[in-house]
């Protein structure tokens, strides 16, 4: 029994042996055409810069057509001109630019059309600048539907591609077209006007923000300007709901909300408001037509000036200012802060108590108008001011009592801010405990 097992333990050995060195001599397969299903081969493997015209075709539908143009931007030539939304083409010309199957299904296929691909479901044309060409077809669903058949004209080769590949490459001209209203930047911007009826703002940018030039100069509220600015050139025609005819017919029934003029360097866009019930629409200089727009965008057009202006009446903010000078009636109070690096307030010589300093400077910085008032301004009782940006900015306030509150008025400034009784009394007492 022992012999017979060591004969079969001696026979497994040589079989082992022999296998082991046939796979070390034995001669590569001269059959290439054989491709790992670990390893799809590539449909298209292309310079994404090189490509400057593309169409796509959809059965029994007229092209959509690319063309780069000689900025190395992309428009739309068909089925009519119209600006291209970059970064949508560029996803497509990224898809198809470098395009893997999932799996090669026949090597040399007798009869494509079984795959859908005698008339595609889509034919995606693609020429480069050397004047090379490829056609892309698209065919039907596998039967799983999770992938779709595709092939280049020209080569006998069916693959399959993922569904989503082919969701990336069937795209229409709503997909493609740029749908901006303003295509100013908006961090170029100068100067903006918002035309209201019995109303006109107009705002100036300057080094330090926004200024309100219209109907008279007074200071802006920064954030406000810019969100009305960024509301402006980030809207889009809302293609999904309206038709165009339909948006431009509610236009011309719709009320007039506001009309928004946008200028920088390149010049002057207009965009033109009107609401009907609920909803917004809107017409551009810059194309034809008129749109349904985000309703975000006409209630910031139809805020008013005084939603505009900044309220605050000091521009020191959340800095510490250098010097603090208060003058009420036969009071009056000096505080300096020490150089730079030193946080201490002085008075006289003195040292102040740093909580308390601390607390009135709080005061000042929320002073802030309750309302914007028209009415004359005289017989001040309090004078203040506020330097600060290290001697840059000196902002002097006169206050004065009217009524059961106050009026403040900064210096060389026709604007007159109605402050609450609370917030000027608090300011005082804060200055007394000094």
């Amino acid at each position: 029994m022992q012999s017979r097992g060591l004969y079969v333990a001696t026979g497994v050995l040589v079989i082992l042996g022999g296998l082991w060195y046939w796979s070390q001599h034995r001669k590569p397969s001269d059959d290439t055409s054989k491709t790992s299903a670990d390893t799809p081969p590539a449909i298209l493997k292309l310079d994404e810069t090189s490509i400057t015209h593309v169409a796509l075709t959809k059965k029994d539908s007229a092209p959509v057509i690319l063309d780069k143009n000689s900025a190395g931007e992309w428009q739309i030539s068909a089925p009519k001109t119209l600006r291209a939304d970059q970064s949508a083409v560029s996803g497509l010309v990224g898809t198809v630019s470098s395009l893997n199957s999932e799996r090669l299904v026949e090597n040399k296929a007798a009869n494509p059309g079984q795959y859908g691909l005698a008339a595609p479901a889509l034919q995606v044309d693609i020429s480069e600048k050397n004047n090379k060409s490829q056609k892309l077809l698209i065919g039907d669903d596998i039967p799983t539907g999770s992938a779709v058949y595709a092939q280049l004209a020209g080569d006998p080769r069916v693959f399959t591609v993922a569904s989503y590949t082919k969701t990336s490459l069937d795209k229409t001209v709503n997909d493609l077209r740029d749908k901006r209203l303003i295509t100013l930047d908006a961090d170029n911007i100068s100067r903006v006007e918002l035309i209201k009826k019995g109303q006109d703002i107009e705002f100036g940018r300057n080094k330090d923000g926004w200024q309100i030039l219209k109907p008279k100069p007074s200071r802006a509220n920064g954030v406000e300007v810019s969100d009305l600015i960024r509301q402006l050139t980030e809207a889009k025609m809302d293609v999904s709901g309206v038709g165009a005819s339909n948006a431009s017919s509610a236009f011309t029934k719709a009320t007039p909300v506001a009309t928004a003029k946008l200028t920088d360097q390149s010049g002057t866009q207009q965009l033109e408001l009107r609401k009907a019930k609920d909803e917004y629409y809107a017409k551009s200089s810059t194309l034809e037509g008129a749109y349904k727009v985000d309703s975000a965008l006409g209630k910031e057009a139809e805020k008013n000036l005084d939603d505009f202006r900044n309220k605050s009446l000091f521009d020191f903010g959340f800095t510490a200012p250098n010097k603090i000078e208060i003058h009420n009636g036969s009071k009056s109070y000096f505080l300096t802060r020490g150089t730079a690096g030193e946080e201490d307030w002085w008075s006289n010589g003195k040292k102040m108590d740093a909580t308390k300093v601390n607390d009135l400077i709080s005061k000042l910085r929320d002073l802030s108008s309750t309302a914007f008032v028209d009415s004359s301004f005289s017989n001040s009782s309090v004078q203040l001011s506020i330097t600060s940006n290290d001697g840059k900015r000196i902002e002097n306030i006169s206050i004065a009592k009217q009524g059961d509150g106050y009026l403040a008025q900064r210096k060389d400034e026709p604007t007159l801010y109605k402050l609450s009784a609370s917030s000027v009394d608090d300011l005082l007492k804060a200055a007394d405990t000094l």
